[in-house]
């Protein structure tokens, strides 16, 4: 397990640019906007030969008027008790406040090494009213404008000497290994209550308020047997809704999320159906070749008969057709009914991705298919397929060496790939097809 270094104190001090200047990325949202960070955010540092994460957590806020502010705390709390080494970032332009006594107090009270930075001082004057801060009872302090990186250095210098010695190698290594699962959907599907029933503990915040999760996040699944990164992503909304700029940086991250993962679970809200956000998130997985499971969550709230599964499950086809081999699974998140379920055929659908047919069985299969039903005849021309091979790429792709390549058109690809997937599990995964000229 690598160091944890927790960035905690009130809203709007700066903890987000801070973040952003250790982990070396436009990583976490910077807004004026006091409260942004809602949840806790993960990124890596490295300093003088060390590696660790940070934690951006959220504004820590008390009777404010934010409807956050109770979870924000919890989150503030968790990160306290998650992490090896605390920064408590304070604001040099407004002094103590009772906020920052308030966290300070619950950081003496873990005893966890921390440090005080006060940040925003960018003149001498500032650097003189820094040392107002050794009153909260923290004895490291220093002086820092995260914006512009003054201090960071002499900061980062005095943390990594702190850090407990632990190898991180062997789990980066290993973590980069992992396949990764992206928990996909437009806001307020149930993603994030999706990810708490699986991990077992409140690891975002979930309030029945569309847009809630920001950013993504990730989360090690090592349970039962399976073993993945969970890839939580903010709501990805439609583009007209994105006012703000940091919506648009939550469109971003769920974007990025999609193209950095193996397979993407995509929620709908039974209650709503597959509307087209839902179809437009399906063609982004879709357009990056990713593997795919949907999990139709809330299916506790539905009135059903004998046929309200298969009709529901016929009408998302329908919306997605032709592409239609892959699983659906019926879910509440909410009482954990058959969340194992959509785990299990993530697991299943990055098998697929993986899948490879020997080149024997392969040609066995389908040449005497394409025999009885080779490509249509085109100005007199017959298309010859005579050899098959698989290439060695994700998600699986076929080459069809041919004489005509160029006259084999979409609709009988579509039927190769069809035979294909009678007699090969290639559920939940995109195939492509290439004519290759002999």
């Amino acid at each position: 397990m690598g160091n944890l270094v927790a960035i905690v104190g009130r809203p709007n001090v700066g903890k987000s640019t801070l973040f952003n200047r250790l982990t070396g990325q436009r990583h976490a949202i910077v807004d004026e906007v006091s409260g942004v960070t809602r949840d806790r955010l993960y990124g890596k540092a490295h300093w003088n030969g060390v590696d660790f994460s940070v934690i951006d957590t959220g504004g820590y806020a008390v009777n404010s008027d934010d409807v956050f502010e109770e979870s924000i705390r919890e989150q503030v709390i968790i990160a306290i008790q998650e992490a090896d080494v605390l920064l408590f970032v304070v604001d040099v332009s407004t002094g103590i406040t009772d906020f920052d006594e308030m966290v300070a107090e619950i950081i003496r009270r873990s005893n966890k090494p921390a440090f005080v930075v006060v940040n925003k001082v960018d003149t001498h004057e500032r650097n003189a009213e820094a040392s107002y801060f050794y009153s909260l009872g923290i004895k490291d302090l220093y002086s820092v404008s995260s914006i512009n990186g003054a201090g960071t250095g002499e900061l980062l210098d005095a943390l990594v000497k702190i850090l407990p010695d632990k190898s991180t190698e062997h789990k980066e290594d290993e973590e980069l290994q992992l396949p990764r699962f992206a928990i996909v959907g437009r806001p307020n599907a149930g993603k994030s209550s999706l990810i708490n029933a699986l991990v077992g503990e409140e690891r975002n915040i979930v309030t029945p308020i569309a847009g809630t999760t920001r950013d993504s996040i990730h989360t090690r699944y090592n349970k039962f047997g399976q073993d993945f990164l969970l890839v939580d992503t903010a709501g990805i909304r439609k583009k007209a809704k994105v006012h703000e700029d940091l919506e648009f940086y939550s469109v971003m991250r769920a974007v990025r999320a999609i193209e950095n993962s193996d397979v993407c679970i995509l929620m709908i809200d039974a209650t709503r159906g597959m509307e087209s956000q839902d179809q437009k998130i399906f063609g982004l997985i879709e357009r990056n070749r990713k593997g795919l499971v949907i999990v139709v969550n809330k299916w506790d709230l539905i009135e059903k008969d004998n046929s309200t599964t298969k009709e529901f499950e016929a009408e998302i086809r329908k919306k997605t057709a032709p592409y239609v081999d892959y699983p659906i699974v019926f879910s509440s998140a909410s009482n954990k009914q058959r969340i194992f379920k959509a785990v299990e055929e993530a697991v299943r659908v990055n098998e697929n991705r993986t899948r490879r047919i020997p080149t024997s069985q392969l040609n066995e299969f389908m040449l005497p298919i394409i025999a009885a039903t080779p490509p249509p005849a085109l100005k007199g021309k017959y298309v010859k397929i005579k050899f098959i091979t698989q290439l060695p790429s994700n998600p699986p792709s076929f080459a069809f060496f041919c004489n005509l390549p160029q006259y084999v058109k979409e609709p009988y690809k579509r039927f190769l790939e069809n035979k294909l997937r009678s007699e090969w599990d290639l559920s939940g995964v995109p195939i492509n097809i290439f004519m290759r000229k002999k």
